[in-house]
Parts: structure tokens; C-alpha cells; sequence
């Protein structure tokens, strides 16, 4: 049986606007795809790091409660969980502001073994993070090794700009080994500088050969060495669009899921079936905009899992 595995960071959202809390839930790009992927019922295995505390506890049992698998998650003492503090603005857009206490020991755990045909999502800071970066390539060189499938979403946000000159090299070593680049408009531009799907693909196209390219309301863009494609988003005002890009993330990886799309098939795909694709992301982060949840209700999950 084909699985479904990401491997991220783990925090505590506290969600503020207007100088209140409005919410506080477990989050991080990873953890918030694989949520979405338990409540659709699909075999998820989760990869990361939280503490023995309170707030990790919590997290565990959310995450089992939502049929995501944790086997392979490292219960460090010694730290504390990382919380995130997202302050919203005018428009619910996040900014944030991270607390955290890791162990010397990072990640200190059992990686799993990434078969043929399955799927590895992965990407954020924590792909680039020199602590636990010789485990991070030892497995995603063996799951390419397997035939599984890679997406890497680079999420690089404005903040770690300044570091841009040492971590690009290391997001370019995480583009080479995937099998889809999935990034937004804005992780593109604090990149590579670029402000187009089109710019973007001529940089991209020299690493790996699929991208999918999110532009907010502009709209969903596909670049392949045989196709190229342009898909609309539905034009809604978000209460959050915190999760926005991870739950696009985790519809698009259902939708590889659920048609059994092989790595060998992404370059030979068309317009019908990445259309398909594209509209299951589109549907999980347009839910997500809709509340301060982080990831898709039980209640969508259960109508999408009806179609099936």
C-alpha cells in the first residue's frame, strides 16, 4: 500500500489580531498538511521533533486523534515545544514571531523507509536546518532512490532573507532531488528575485522538472517540459490565511494519492489531470481561509472522502 509522509518542524500557534488571541492550536507547515490528509483517512506518517512537555503531549494526542501517524517523531527533553506567535493584519495575513529551546541531539529517531510510489512532502526552514540536515538528504536521497515522489516547498518567507546567501544553495540541493517544486509567488521572489510564474520556471527548470507555482488570487500556475497550464482560485475574503499553502500542499498530494499518479507520469500529465489536481489544493486551502483553523474540518473531509 502506497504511504504518505512529511517531514517538518512542529509549533504552537497562537494566533493574535488586534493585540488578542483569537486562537492557539499545533501547527507548522508539515503537521498542518498531514492533519488535513488523517481527516481525509489516507496513511500519513508524520517526521519531526517536539518536546516532552505539556504542549507536546497535546500535540500527540491531536495528531493520533486525526490518524496521523507519529512512530517517527523524536519526544526530546531537555527544550520546550516552539511556539509561534502570528500577529494578522488588515487583510488576516500573518507575520510571527517564534519562541523556541531545541536539545543538542536533533531528531534523534528511527527515519523510515520511503517505498516505490509512495509520497514525501517536505520544505520550510526545517529542510535547510544544519542540525538535522545529514538525516533530512539520507532520506530523501533513498526515497528518490525508491521512485517515490518529492515535493518541496521551499516557504521561504521574507524573515530569513539575510541569510538568503547561505541557504540558497541548500534550497537549490532540495529543488534537485524532487520530483514537484511547489512554491508561492512571494518564496520566488525572496529566492530568486523573480515576479512571475514564467521567470520563476526558467530558474526552477534548471533543478527539477515540475512546477507548481500558488499567486494568491491570481491564480494556480503549472511548468512542466510538456506542459504549461494556468488555473484559477476561488475569490473569497479569508478570516486566516495561515495553513493557506500547506492545505494546498496536502489536497494536491490527496489528489496524486487517490489517481495513483506515479512519479514516472508527472512530466506526460495534461491539462485534464493536472486540473484535477490543481482543484483539490485549490478546495483544501480555500477551506482553510475560511476560519482560524490550520487545517481542513472533519465535516469537508468527510464530503470529499464521498466522491471518492
Amino acid at each position: 500500500m502506497r504511504k504518505i509522509f512529511a517531514i517538518g518542524e512542529t509549533v504552537y500557534d497562537v494566533i493574535l489580531k488586534n493585540g488578542q488571541p483569537q486562537a492557539a492550536k499545533p501547527g507548522g507547515a508539515m503537521l498542518n498538511s498531514c492533519v488535513s490528509l488523517g481527516r481525509m483517512g489516507l496513511p500519513v506518517y508524520f517526521i519531526s521533533e517536539y518536546a516532552d512537555d505539556n504542549i507536546g503531549s497535546l500535540i500527540n494526542g491531536f495528531l493520533s486523534e486525526n490518524g496521523v501517524d507519529t512512530s517517527n517523531v523524536y519526544h526530546y527533553r531537555g527544550g520546550n515545544t516552539k511556539l509561534a506567535m502570528a500577529f494578522l493584519d488588515e487583510k488576516n495575513n500573518a507575520s510571527y514571531v517564534f519562541y523556541e529551546k531545541y536539545p543538542a541531539k536533533r531528531l534523534d529517531v528511527d527515519l523510515p523507509v520511503i517505498g516505490p510510489g509512495d509520497l514525501l512532502l517536505c520544505g520550510s526552514i526545517y529542510a535547510i536546518t544544519g542540525a538535522i540536515r545529514g538525516k533530512f538528504l539520507d532520506m530523501i536521497d533513498k526515497a528518490v532512490g525508491s521512485g517515490a515522489i518529492v515535493i518541496y516547498d521551499p516557504n521561504f518567507r521574507s524573515s530569513h532573507r539575510h541569510e538568503l546567501e547561505k541557504l540558497k544553495p541548500l534550497i537549490i540541493e532540495n529543488m534537485k532531488m524532487a520530483g514537484i517544486v511547489r512554491g508561492s509567488d512571494e518564496d520566488f521572489r525572496n529566492i530568486f528575485g523573480t515576479c512571475t510564474p514564467d521567470e520563476a520556471w526558467d530558474v526552477v527548470s534548471n533543478y527539477c522538472d515540475c512546477l507548481v507555482y500558488t499567486a494568491s488570487e491570481e491564480g494556480v500556475f503549472v511548468r512542466t517540459n510538456g506542459f504549461k497550464g494556468e488555473f484559477p482560485v476561488k475569490k473569497i475574503t479569508p478570516v486566516s490565511t495561515i495553513g493557506a499553502g500547506d492545505n494546498f500542499n496536502a489536497g494536491m498530494m490527496a489528489a496524486l494519492y487517490i489517481n495513483q499518479i506515479q512519479r514516472s507520469c508527472i512530466g506526460t500529465m495534461g491539462k485534464d489531470i493536472w486540473s484535477g489536481i490543481i482543484s483539490m489544493g485549490v478546495d483544501f486551502a480555500t477551506e482553510v481561509c475560511m476560519s482560524y483553523e490550520n487545517y481542513i474540518s472533519v465535516e469537508f473531509a468527510s464530503g470529499i472522502k464521498g466522491f471518492r
